[in-house]
């Protein structure tokens, strides 16, 4: 039985759970506070009792192991209440893969832009500050998980939940606790607030119990014996500092948001860091790893980093909280330190509680400071140092780069492009890809099974991929013949196409392909105009379009703030009846709409077979060779991937990278082949140049009509299941489940990979003399 339970009354009693109120709280006493003179002093929170960081990890897990039941497959994001609980919530965010992580804050930061505010009514600090950079890197609608060590009434959460709801409404809220005191008052008034505010709250925690408070409590308390705080001991302690090294783009913390982006880069500098800081220790001496208020995750990380090498370490942090001291074996609060704040401007005491081994050793304090806490207050008489080291402690001071808000601001606006070959088989000075690298997910779903989904409506064909299709050696050999075959065509056809760009835009441009088919015909342009002037600069970037969703905006703003946006082109492999081209300019039009940057609509296309641009290379229905196959000749990137729960609004549209199937690449080869005929047909350019531009180039859009006539004589319900054109045809026989194959000639040898194809799958192919197409496929209705 605990101190505070036998002398006064104050106990805690289990109720539900995976683990027992017991296990999770001691019961402590604070002064000072008429409203609450009780404390629970959490045993796995690391907050005022040196924990083992092992175990707060692993608390911060099991949470959030039950918080992912309640969200099942919906992404989420995370609040952590200051100051306590902001890294219990980074922990709870880690384990669910949190779109966004987010603690509430006290301290005023110069530059931070504030979005959202609330109260804490018991708390001796109510002012709770949410700063995420930018906002909406928060409100972003997904489900919001608030996460505090404990939940004793739920005024806390039902006032967070209020200010956030009014400014970013959700639908779903989970709170979320180490342990669960309320009443059943307590609890109806949460029920009361879901359905004032429209939303579902459900409520999860490791234990839920009660808390035995005696009516007296608060006088109790003022009647014990005043507490001795800052023991004096006969040796003062030594201080040593070691600066943590860094990265100005990576936040320590969730103070300003920490996005699932950028847990890359924490996990690689917080391994840097925790090399630094144990190259300055004893790896025999038994170390406390010392949080400040709210920069608990980092130095967290730092005591597990320390005690996987080999180093005893535990971990805890400084506080505001006044609590009652009292050495006696069985309260939790043995000694205390009181301190002056060593944040400018803010002259409130803080304190920290027992700073000791376990058993007696002699432990090095290593107090992690942020650099808006490194100051002199720190080291002036009744600073923390002073009065941790006139307690006979030995500190070192290791100081971490605090983020600054404006810099987060600029970095988190705009993702950078991936290269090859960390993403991609193309070389790095080839192409940008402003895409969101989703490689380590498993995104691909069976062919018949996405078909269903896809034609139900409950999924959107860009929210997963297709299996990727292996092709047997027969259709291997086919594509070699395929590309010796059309390899000078294709380069009369890219020298066509860049010129005329050229000829109507200038030199000064940069080509944007649409990912994935696009961005081989944006490679071979860029060789031609640079082979044709070796000093021309042609940037090419590949960004993701999705059609019924637009043009990814993210990387328009990217484009926008790298170039010209007049100076972007927008390069696509060939056009079917044209909805891209649709797509394309609708999706401009909106962007401009919303205030963003004018860009060219304009798409310039290999093959425009649907007459549905001014700009392109030919408009015959021909088979071009990148068409034949998927990944292995796009640079081993898959189709693009716009899926909410892993795209956030200001990440790129994401996709894949192939690295399995390296060996089966021929996405070099297909790139180098067609420029080897560069040569050959270059003294052919110029006349079919002036011949375009010459002529009427019109759109018509008579592939759509053919679509149309199609769709009619096949009592076909949406034209969507039309695919037009060799390069149509053939993603229908790749990715979806296909009813039938329309061919003009029997044997046309633009379509002898199709027909191979379709045998193999078992799919009819039918001989259509008028067809507008050299071949259409026509997907199967599978509802």
């Amino acid at each position: 039985m605990s101190w505070a339970t036998r002398e006064l009354g104050f106990g805690v009693h289990h109720g539900s759970g995976t683990a027992t109120v017991p296990e999770l709280i001691e019961p402590g006493l604070r002064r000072g506070n008429p409203r609450r003179a009780h404390l629970l002093v959490s045993t796995v929170l690391g907050k005022h009792i040196p924990t083992d960081p092992a175990a707060v990890l692993d608390a911060g897990n099991r949470l959030g192991d039950l918080v992912r039941e309640r969200l099942g497959e919906s992404a989420a994001v995370v609040l952590g209440f200051a100051e306590t609980a902001t890294g219990l919530g980074h922990c709870v965010a880690a384990r669910i893969g949190a779109r966004c992580y987010l603690h509430s804050t006290r301290r005023a930061v110069p530059g931070a832009h504030t979005f959202a505010g609330f109260e804490e009514g018991h708390s001796h600090a109510t002012s709770h500050l949410l700063q995420p950079e930018p906002a909406e890197v928060f409100a972003d609608g997904l489900p919001l998980v608030l996460v505090d060590d404990e939940i004793s009434t739920g005024a806390t959460a039902v006032e967070a939940l209020r200010a956030l709801h009014a400014v970013a409404p959700r639908t779903h809220y989970v709170l979320a606790s180490l342990v669960d005191m309320r009443t059943a008052a307590d609890r109806a008034k949460v029920e009361a607030a879901a359905a004032e505010l429209g939303a579902r709250i459900d409520t999860v925690c490791l234990a839920a119990g009660r808390a035995e408070v005696p009516a007296d409590l608060p006088a109790a308390v003022a009647a014990l014996p005043e507490h001795r705080l800052n023991p004096v001991a006969a040796r003062r302690g030594s201080v040593a500092r070691v600066r943590l090294p860094w990265p100005d783009a990576v936040p320590e913390g969730g103070r300003h948001g920490f996005l699932r982006a950028d847990l890359p880069g924490f996990e690689q500098a917080l391994t840097a860091a925790a090399a630094a800081l144990r190259s300055g220790l004893d790896p025999a001496r038994p170390v406390v790893v010392v949080g400040h208020e709210e920069l608990m995750y980092l130095p967290l990380r730092l005591a597990d980093a320390l005690a996987a090498a080999g180093t005893p370490a535990r971990f805890q942090t400084t506080t505001r909280s006044p609590a009652y001291v009292l050495d006696e074996p069985d309260y939790p609060l043995r000694r205390g330190f009181r301190f002056t704040a060593p944040e400018s401007g803010d002259d409130a005491p803080r304190y920290l509680y027992n700073a000791a081994w376990p058993g007696g050793a002699d432990p090095l304090l290593v107090l992690v400071l942020d650099e808006p806490a490194d100051t002199p207050a720190l080291i002036a008489a009744g600073g923390l140092l002073d009065v941790l080291t006139a307690g006979g402690a030995d500190v070192l001071v290791a100081v971490v780069p605090g983020a600054d808000p404006r810099s987060l601001r600029a970095a988190r606006a705009l993702p950078e492009p991936l290269y090859g070959p960390d993403f991609g088989s193309y070389a790095a000075d080839e192409v940008a890809w402003l895409l969101t690298d989703l490689s380590a997910l498993d995104l691909e779903a069976d062919v018949a099974e996405r078909e269903r989904r896809i034609q139900a409506g409950v999924a959107h064909y860009a929210e997963s991929l297709p299996i990727e299709f292996q092709p047997d050696a027969a259709y291997r050999e086919l594509f070699e013949k395929v590309l010796a075959d059309s390899a000078e065509r294709l380069a009369l056809a890219v020298g066509t196409v860049a010129e005329l760009v050229v000829a109507e835009r200038g030199d000064d441009v940069v080509l944007a392909s649409l990912a994935r088919a696009g961005t081989p015909i944006g490679i071979l342009m860029r060789r031609w105009l640079q082979r044709r002037s070796p000093a021309l600069e042609v940037p090419h970037y590949a960004v993701s379009i999705v059609r019924d969703r637009g043009i990814d905006a993210v990387a328009l703003d990217y484009l926008a703030a790298h170039h010209d946006p007049a100076s972007v082109v927008f390069v696509d492999g060939w056009t079917g009846k044209g909805a891209i081209a649709r797509e394309l300019t609708a999706a401009l039009d909106e962007y401009r709409a919303a205030g963003g940057a004018r860009f060219d609509g304009e798409l310039a296309v290999l093959a425009d077979p649907g007459h549905c641009v001014r700009t392109f290379g030919t408009r015959d229905d021909f088979l071009i060779a990148s068409a034949c196959l998927n990944s292995t000749v796009s640079g081993l990137v898959s189709r693009t991937v716009l899926n909410a729960e892993l795209i956030g609004p200001r990440d790129f549209h994401g996709a894949k990278f192939y690295r399995e199937l390296a060996a089966d690449d021929v996405s070099g080869r297909l790139l180098d082949t067609v420029t080897a005929a560069f040569d050959t047909v270059r003294d052919r350019v110029p006349a079919q140049v002036a011949a375009l531009r010459a002529g009427d180039r019109t759109p018509t859009w008579t592939g759509w009509e053919s679509v149309e006539r199609v769709r009619a004589e096949y009592g076909i319900g949406t034209v969507n299941f039309v695919k037009p054109g060799v390069g149509e045809t053939t993603r229908v026989l790749l990715r979806r489940v296909p009813w039938r194959v329309l061919v003009r000639e029997a044997d046309a040898p633009e379509h002898a990979h199709i027909r191979m194809l379709a045998a193999a799958r078992d799919v009819p192919v039918e001989v259509v003399p008028d067809l507008a197409y050299s071949c259409m496929g026509l997907i199967k209705d599978v509802q």
